[in-house]
């Protein structure tokens, strides 16, 4: 027998046994919350060092930027706890009203005086030194609102007519207004969304392919009626020919700056792509310092953060019998994971250059507050489960919930043949 036998037996027991015992924990009734929890504060504590890092080097203060964001993260954690404490049903009756509020806001932007221009889009509400992007808060309002209509139509949902209408009018004219600012970055957001929805609705497939063509097709024409879309197009198309200094200069500097990092990275700090070679360092091109200063095993770092968010949140809705929670849960981990994917696809060169932003890694203020609290719903939602409910009821709760005065969750009920008919 060879000497290696033994101890491959060794590993293969040891591998075996963390397996069950992996096993064992995801079957434990609180694990979608702990899952939750921690991605969340691992992505928003990663999310501050790397805009420390990346923005240290900007105009004025090394921490102006940094301290913006940070003020932002406590509004942030306010409302990842009103997420968090609100009851699913409040939340839902909330819906309409905080879509009428959210388009009015996106109007109110297009009036000059009113909405301010920021990077040739008037897509901003500015408040001294506090800018305020409504469409963020239109993409949560969306969500709570059409996963509400599209429980109550469920039953109907395999035919054509009830399954467009009303989400699809009112993200058409959602878009219409996302395209007056301009800003193609949100309605692509705005899109995923909205094919999020209607695919955890239960809507047909055909239908959604359809969707999804015509939204291509008008990504594309939005993408060649302004001239700095065109050219950023043309050099993703032919990066071989494009002008390095011009259209292609930021994609490019985020591949220096990748390649630079290697696989352990040149060390946290030590960047110098953000030394005004890479513009928007600490915002839509964070990755790039990722990869720079902590190399492979930092950008896969993230990207385990992110897959564990699409598991967590997709488990969290699977085990949901609340059907509006199902969806809107689902949706919301889809629209943050697909965020996610786009804005690392371009920073790598797969995609063209859209102005996505990484979900609470990217420094920008409404955006993290927007996401923080997408994540206290979603972990509303992990303490709704059947089975977590019957743990806490059982058990009782943690200091820190019984510190922040979280109510027990209350069991899901259906509602009644008079509720379902007013909600149609």
């Amino acid at each position: 027998m060879s000497p290696a036998a033994p101890a491959a037996r060794t590993v293969a027991a040891g591998v075996q046994g963390g397996v069950r015992r992996l096993r064992r924990w995801l079957r434990r009734p609180l694990t979608s919350l702990h899952l939750t929890l921690g991605v969340f504060g691992l992505l928003t504590l990663f999310g501050l060092v790397m805009v420390l890092s990346a923005s240290s080097v900007t105009g004025g203060s090394s921490y102006s930027v940094f301290t913006r964001q940070l003020m932002f993260c406590g509004v942030g954690m306010v409302l990842f706890y009103v997420g968090l404490r609100v009851p699913p049903r409040r939340l839902r009756a909330l819906a309409p009203a905080m879509l009428i509020i959210g388009v009015i806001g996106l109007v109110a932007v297009l009036i000059p005086g009113i909405g301010a221009v920021r990077g040739g889009a008037r897509s901003w509400f500015a408040l001294g030194p506090v800018s305020l992007q409504p469409s963020e808060m239109v993409k949560i309002a969306l969500t709570l609102w059409g996963a509400h209509v599209l429980v109550a139509r469920r039953a109907v949902m395999h035919r054509w007519k009830h399954a467009l209408n009303p989400v699809v009018p009112v993200t058409l004219v959602i878009f219409t207004l996302l395209v007056l600012q301009p800003d193609l970055g949100m309605t692509v957001s705005i899109g995923i969304v909205m094919l999020a929805l209607l695919y955890f609705g239960g809507a047909p497939v055909k239908l959604l392919a359809l969707i999804a063509g015509g939204g291509l097709a008008g990504a594309v024409i939005l993408g060649l009626t302004a001239g700095y879309r065109v050219s950023r197009i043309t050099a993703f198309l032919s990066p071989s020919t494009a002008d390095p200094l011009g259209p292609a200069y930021q994609a490019t500097q985020a591949l220096y700056a990748l390649a630079d990092g290697g696989l352990f990275g040149v060390g946290l700090g030590q960047g110098r792509a953000k030394w005004d070679y890479l513009p928007n360092a600490h915002n839509d091109f964070i990755f790039a310092i990722i990869g720079e200063e902590l190399g492979l095993v930092g950008a896969f770092a993230v990207l385990g953060l992110f897959a564990t968010l699409a598991y967590t949140g997709m488990r969290i809705a699977a085990r949901n019998v609340d059907p509006w929670l199902r969806i809107v849960v689902a949706t919301s981990t889809a629209g943050l994971v697909v965020q996610a994917s786009i804005n690392i696809g371009y920073v790598v060169g797969l995609l063209p250059v859209t102005g996505l932003q990484l979900p609470l890694i990217s420094s920008g203020g409404t955006s993290l507050v927007v996401t923080m609290f997408l994540f206290g719903l979603i972990t509303n939602a992990a303490r709704h489960e059947p089975e977590a409910i019957a743990a806490l009821r059982k058990d009782g709760q943690g200091r820190v919930a019984k510190l922040l005065r979280l109510p027990l969750p209350q069991p899901y009920r259906a509602p009644g043949p008079a509720s379902r008919w007013a909600a149609r």
